[in-house]
């Protein structure tokens, strides 16, 4: 991979694993094969079972069968989408992010439901010279009711329940929303927004299963669009959103009629960490901030969002987000310094589910040393077909094939790389194991 002189990679891993050669050769073979066949029935199963793999996990605490997840966004509006998931087998799906709204439907962020879903997919190239995929868009969040999103959280989680076998995880249902967020100029909250939107998600989300024990995630989406916008202008806004946002949200969880909640039902909040149009400092004051004791601390976080230009132009529109290499080295950068801080926090660090730029088994690794147990992926779903080798089944699927299997840049070889580096138990190799280890690889 070709470098700009003075760019450091953010990388702990080497280029070639450190692995033998019969493995590379299986995995080769595997990958072309299997290519050209119906897919197993379970991938994941597939994998593990053959090459001494356990790659269960969690998320927010909750456990999954598989890291893999899809992001928020286009590809998650819709129940055949959700069923087409379903089916390859990812371990969790979040939904498109909905917009909150108080009981008179109004919507303080109503600037983000913008009705678009056209994306443009391209090449990028980051400052390290290397190339990567990026997918532009003018859309934000969810346009259509919050009764059609309440239906889509209901459907979505009764075909989850329907696929689900005996004790294994099935595929976890995620909603996200964006909630109001007050502007330097604003003097208070819209906890109404909190309250009714909340309330009623979980009503929609317990409507189709109310095991005991069973939490529902959500994501509180802070966009990479906020970025650009005249409501994160400050930074001691941003750290004061950070801090207040999770307790408003439980707030609304207990709010409502108590016949609309079944007994026993909680939330457990994520924060969808935002980069800011600062420098990475900020981005560690807000990992710290978000960590402090107290009833704003969230239960997990999800990092980090892409990032923002002001002077990048998509089809008359200026100033989008974007991602590539650029996000996920930022990303690695700040969450790397964050680790070594850990030892410091109180009650440790929170769990974490990555997202920016996962584009193989390599970089969910990559994350993986720094402390994500999840890894959510958008645009490596939309990439022309020419680039995954499986020419056949859904997206989900040609790309899950390429997770695993490629046989230079999977995850399969790359875990066989780790638990020989590490010297981790190989019978079978734990992806918990490798989660938070990337501070032994720099000694």
């Amino acid at each position: 991979m070709p470098s700009h002189p003075s760019y450091r990679v953010p990388h702990l891993l080497p280029n070639v694993p450190a692995v033998p050669q019969e493995l590379v050769a299986e995995l080769l073979d595997d990958w072309q094969q299997l290519a050209r066949q119906e897919p197993p029935a379970s991938l994941t199963d597939y994998v593990s079972a053959k090459y001494g793999l356990d790659v269960s996990t969690e998320y927010a605490g909750i456990p999954l069968s598989c890291p893999w997840g899809k992001a928020s966004g286009q590809l998650s509006m819709n129940t055949a989408q959700v069923q087409d998931d379903i089916e390859a087998g990812l371990g969790f799906i979040v939904l498109k992010t909905v917009i909150a709204e108080d009981e008179q439907q109004q919507q303080s962020m109503a600037a983000w439901a913008v009705q678009e879903a056209r994306m443009l997919v391209e090449p990028i190239e980051g400052e390290s010279g290397e190339t990567g995929w990026n997918v532009s868009w003018k859309g934000r969040g969810w346009w259509q009711s919050f009764e059609d999103y309440l239906e889509l959280v209901r459907q979505a989680r009764q075909l989850s329940v329907a696929a689900g076998q005996g004790d294994s995880p099935g595929t976890l249902i995620v909603p996200s929303c964006k909630y109001h967020l007050p502007t330097p100029e604003e003097t208070g909250w819209k906890v109404e927004e909190y309250h009714y939107t909340t309330s009623r998600l979980l009503e929609a989300w317990y409507s189709v299963s109310s095991e005991a024990g069973e939490a529902m995630p959500l994501e509180k989406d802070f966009s990479p669009t906020l970025a650009g916008s005249d409501h994160s202008l400050v930074q001691q806004q941003i750290l004061h959103w950070l801090s207040e946002v999770p307790r408003l949200i439980r707030e609304g969880a207990s709010h409502g009629p108590p016949s609309s909640r079944p007994a026993g039902c909680s939330i457990r909040i994520g924060l969808k960490l935002f980069n800011a149009l600062f420098d990475e400092e900020f981005q560690l004051q807000m990992l710290r901030a978000v960590h402090q004791p107290g009833p704003g601390r969230p239960d997990f976080l999800i990092y980090g969002n892409r990032l923002f230009d002001l002077n990048r132009d998509f089809e008359g529109r200026r100033g989008i987000a974007y991602g590539g290499p650029d996000l996920s080295d930022r990303n690695l950068r700040v969450l790397e310094a964050f680790q070594q801080e850990w030892a410091d926090l109180p009650g440790g660090p929170l769990p974490c589910s990555a997202t920016g730029n996962i584009t193989s088994g390599k970089m969910a690794l990559e994350y993986a040393l720094r402390g994500c147990s999840t890894f959510q992926l958008h645009t490596f779903f939309q990439l022309p077909g020419n680039q995954y080798r499986r020419q056949t089944g859904s997206r989900t699927q040609r790309a899950l094939h390429e997770l695993y299997l490629h046989p230079k840049h999977g995850l399969v070889v790359w875990m066989h790389h780790l638990a020989a580096t590490l010297g981790l138990n190989d019978s079978p190799i734990r992806l918990r194991d490798l989660v938070g280890r990337g501070l032994e690889l720099q000694r």
